[in-house]
């Protein structure tokens, strides 16, 4: 197991390797901005989806609602630069709402951002299936497949280091925002010059629903729907810790960098939708129409689907990275496992990393991997958390008091108001559509975290050793040893047993008489001694009347008496000869330990390899 182990994801790391794992700013941004560049080809596309069914004449708001989101893409943007320089240790929203907000506001905003990370990854994946299946309409059917085969990929990725992930998924980022500038200059260049374009083919989304006028409302939702452009903008300030040094002045040029290229990418892909009048087609992407349309179907179309495959299912990576550093801060507080708060043998959070590959599996199962039936439920969270975190920020700055306060209050006091109000907006338009799951799991989760933190606390307040407790020694220990045939397993136990006690008892349930016989006779034959207690199990069952033995044991016990249950077992030389044996050594053990206030032990037999016979030649 542990050789499959390093063969999957490579041999464990040193303690002192955790600094070479560190990101360059190259790096960082194919790994955190992947999420974020990725919205870029399905959030024009969902702006579509609601403009489109009111006729030819909504498509042209479309180009003023990215701009607004744009527009709030900058105010985020400067926010999280804020959050970086105050918060170098990372954590995002979580520890800055949980630090000037308090516990519940904290537990809101990481509760917020589990949600939205578990969504980025179903979400990425749903939407880079989608991609592919535009190309190869043929793989339609294996949607769902598909979907699972790449969680599993990143998940084995992932668990063999970040670094060693980052390798792998920078080229095709860097593939994908190139491609898609190349497409957007193609456009352009054909639009100013007049240079001929292949007229988008009419289809039945388009007026499926006319209206002579546009409503407040359905600009609401368009813009709502395309806020999904800005999903991913706060991983950076997550994930400072696994920068470079100087970390805090990397991250911040990252998330600079990673603004302007979502700008000239959702702003260019916005441009040329409404100018070559492309509409939302269920079977085909509007990215993958817009190449048709200038390109063809030559190589670069299929260089382009293909990186728009690649960086839909990488950005599912932002959230491998963000989800176990955010759980694992969480997990640190006890509100989740501390199981969750360990690095695994590549020094990442491998424990975080499976449960992200399982919640996402199950969600692309339920929703059979279809990209519009998550997204509604997608920017929920994410705003949710933006909101905490910029109103953190601003609490964050009046308390400090430090150089330029009152700039950095504006800055993070727009930012919050900003995305308050796309919240509401979100909550609104979206909560028939599927956002009411999300904003009804928020406080469940919420109450699930403060619930575990209690049992933490419950625990640690029994457990503590306080200044004027005196260790109580056992003054007798009575050693129970349950037997079912005399073997060498049995006197190996039976020897033990005596080198620590005086007071030694066999237990014997007897399920056939004939064999009990026999044992009661080499038992007084060998350990005369030692009385060997025989108990009639009349429905051949021997945990209920070994059970109701030791009750009435842990009945008669004495102060400070000690009892001691002594399991024999045999270990079978190869692995698989252990299941061909019942198991009731295991089901005797698990019993007591949840039951009993004893000492339970295996007393454990290792069988030798049975000798080969070697016949000498003549």
């Amino acid at each position: 197991m542990f050789r499959l182990k390093n063969i999957i994801i490579g041999k464990p790391l040193h303690n002192s390797s955790l600094a070479h794992e560190k990101l360059t700013k190259i790096k960082a941004l194919a790994v955190y901005s992947s999420d974020a560049l990725s919205s870029v080809a399905y959030a024009s596309e969902e702006i579509l989806w609601v403009l489109a069914p009111i006729g030819a004449f909504a498509l042209s708001f479309s180009l003023p609602i990215a701009g607004v989101i744009l527009l709030l893409l900058a105010a985020l943007i400067l926010s999280y630069r804020k959050t970086i320089s105050a918060y170098p240790s990372g954590g995002g929203a979580y520890i800055v709402a949980k630090d000037n907000l308090g516990q519940i506001p904290g537990l809101v905003a990481g509760s917020s951002l589990v949600i939205d990370y578990i969504l980025t990854v179903a979400v990425s994946i749903a939407a880079g299936v989608a991609a592919i299946t535009s190309a190869f309409p043929s793989l339609l059917p294996h949607t769902v497949a598909l979907c699972l085969v790449f969680v599993l990929v990143l998940m084995i990725v992932n668990l063999r280091g970040i670094k060693e992930a980052a390798t792998v998924f920078t080229l095709p980022t860097y593939i994908f925002i190139f491609s898609l500038l190349t497409l957007i200059a193609i456009g352009i260049y054909k639009r100013t010059f007049g240079l001929p374009i292949p007229s988008a083919p009419i289809n039945l989304v388009l007026g499926s629903a006319p209206q002579t006028y546009i409503t407040l409302w359905i600009l609401s939702k368009a813009f709502s729907s395309g806020c999904t452009a800005l999903t991913g903008v706060e991983a950076i300030s997550n994930g400072v810790p696994n920068f470079k040094e100087p970390r805090s002045r990397n991250a911040a040029m990252t998330l600079a960098a990673m603004g302007i290229i979502i700008v000239f990418l959702f702003g260019g892909a916005t441009f040329l939708a409404q100018t070559l009048h492309v509409t939302p087609n269920p079977d085909e992407t509007v990215i993958s129409q817009i190449a048709r349309l200038l390109t063809g179907r030559g190589w670069f179309y299929y260089l382009l689907q293909a990186s728009t495959a690649a960086i839909l299912i990488l950005a599912a990576n932002t959230s491998y990275n963000d989800f176990p550093l955010v759980f694992s801060l969480i997990a640190k507080d006890g509100y989740v496992p501390r199981q969750f708060s360990a690095r695994g043998d590549k020094l990442v959070f491998s424990n975080g990393i499976v449960a992200l590959s399982i919640f996402s599996a199950v969600l692309l199962v339920v929703f059979h991997g279809d990209t519009h039936a998550l997204i509604p439920l997608y920017a929920i969270g994410v705003f949710l958390s933006f909101t905490l975190s910029q109103v953190g920020m601003v609490i964050h700055w009046y308390k400090s008091k430090e150089a330029g306060w009152r700039t950095n209050i504006m800055v993070n006091g727009f930012g919050a108001t900003l995305s308050g109000i796309v919240l509401l907006v979100l909550a609104t338009t979206k909560f028939v559509h599927g956002a009411w799951i999300v904003i009804v799991l928020i406080p469940l989760l919420v109450l699930t975290l403060l619930k575990i933190h209690k049992h933490y606390l419950d625990i640690a307040k029994k457990l503590r050793v306080d200044d004027d407790h005196i260790c109580e020694h056992p003054e007798h220990i009575k050693v129970i040893v349950p037997v079912a045939t005399f073997t060498r397993v049995v006197v190996n136990t039976i020897e033990y047993a005596t080198s620590i006690s005086n007071d030694v008892t066999a237990v014997h349930i007897v399920l056939d008489e004939e064999k009990s016989e026999k044992l009661r006779a080499r038992w007084d034959k060998y350990y005369p001694n030692i009385p060997l207690v025989m108990t009639i199990s009349p429905y051949r069952a021997f945990l209920a009347p070994l059970l109701d033995y030791l009750d009435g044991i842990e009945k008669s016990m004495k102060p400070h008496e000690l009892i001691m249950v002594l399991i024999p077992e045999f270990i079978t030389h190869k692995w698989w000869q252990y299941f061909l044996h019942n198991q009731s050594g295991w089901i005797l053990k698990s019993v007591l330990f949840f039951n009993k206030s004893f000492v339970i032990a295996s007393v454990p037999y290792h069988l030798s390899e049975p000798q080969k016979k070697v016949v000498a030649e003549k």
